[in-house]
Parts: C-alpha cells; sequence; structure tokens
C-alpha cells in the first residue's frame, strides 16, 4: 500500500505560513551548504501530491510554472465550482475516503504538501504514515499552523534527526 507522507518545512514555533499564506521567510534562512535537505530524492519517491485550495492558490501566485507538472496533483476544496487543469484535478467532497482509495491504489507514495487544515483533517482520520518536518531557526509571530483546528492526540515514533550546518533540524516521524 501507498503511504501518506507529510514533507514540509515550520518555523520553530510550529508556523508554516504567515497569515496571508506567504514563505518568503524561507528564503531568508542562510544555507551554506547548498542543501536541498532531501527534497529530490523525497520527490522522486513521490507521484502524487495533495494539497488544499489556499496552498494551491499560494503557489499558483508564484511566477513561476507549476512546479509538480509531472505528478498527478489532487487540491481539496469545499468549493463546487472550480474545474479540473491540466496539473491538477479538485477534489471537493469526500476528502477522507478518497485518500483511502488513493493509498490502496498501485504507484509510488504520496506528499501531503498542506495546509494546516487539510493536514489536521488526514492526521485525525489516521492516514499520514510519514511526518518529515523540518524546523527552521525562526520564528513567526502570526501565521498558519502546522496543524490547525484541534488534531487529536496520538504518540508518534520518532525515526530519524538530522542537523543541518544552517540550523535547521529535520525530523522524521511514523505513526506507532
Amino acid at each position: 500500500m501507498r503511504k501518506l507522507k507529510l514533507y514540509i518545512f515550520a518555523s520553530l514555533n510550529g508556523k508554516i505560513a504567515t497569515s496571508d499564506g506567504g514563505v518568503d521567510w524561507l528564503n531568508t534562512i542562510p544555507n551554506p551548504e547548498g542543501s536541498d535537505y532531501g527534497y529530490s530524492k523525497f520527490y522522486d519517491s513521490i507521484d502524487t501530491t495533495i494539497q488544499g485550495y489556499s496552498t494551491y492558490k499560494q503557489i499558483i501566485s508564484w511566477d513561476m510554472e507549476f512546479p509538480y507538472k509531472e505528478k498527478t496533483n489532487y487540491v481539496f476544496t469545499r468549493k463546487k465550482d472550480l474545474f479540473d487543469t491540466e496539473n491538477v484535478s479538485f477534489v471537493t467532497e469526500n476528502h477522507i475516503a478518497f485518500v483511502k482509495n488513493l493509498k490502496k491504489k498501485e504507484g509510488k507514495d504520496i506528499w501531503l504538501i498542506g495546509g494546516g487544515q487539510l493536514n489536521t483533517l488526514l492526521f485525525n482520520a489516521g492516514l499520514i504514515d510519514d511526518f518529515q518536518v523540518f524546523m527552521m531557526p525562526v520564528v513567526i509571530p502570526k501565521g498558519i499552523e502546522l496543524f490547525e483546528a484541534l488534531p487529536n492526540q496520538e504518540q508518534l515514533e520518532l525515526v530519524k534527526t538530522k542537523t543541518y550546518n544552517s540550523g535547521v533540524v529535520q525530523l522524521i516521524y511514523r505513526k506507532k
């Protein structure tokens, strides 16, 4: 069965974006090693992405080509008036059942890009298998939490940690 993997950067105080959805703060972190923090290897391990509508809107607002064109991409939303594009399909209902079925299909793993509301929805449903969280050496006063609303309490197993010269710490957890 395919795994649903959360691969995400967060501030030391658990914010994944500023209040307006911005992630420009990530570019302020010095990266003397020029590390991609394992992104290339991770990206090769997946063939599908899932993201919330706000995250999708933020990504397409960047002045660049859609970054996941060679993957199958799903955007979860409650908006019913959206039409699929060449890059994404919109999933407007039965999100939990959709992910359960997606995990049963043949293929590589699935990347849960975020955001905070979708992370909580899928976490509370017990569908996230791996958590790769990169703690960035910055505090953001206001912003979007890694898990918005009320996540369930659940103990996770720490699998690996890695520290980078930039001050970034990678934490890899799995469900027990």
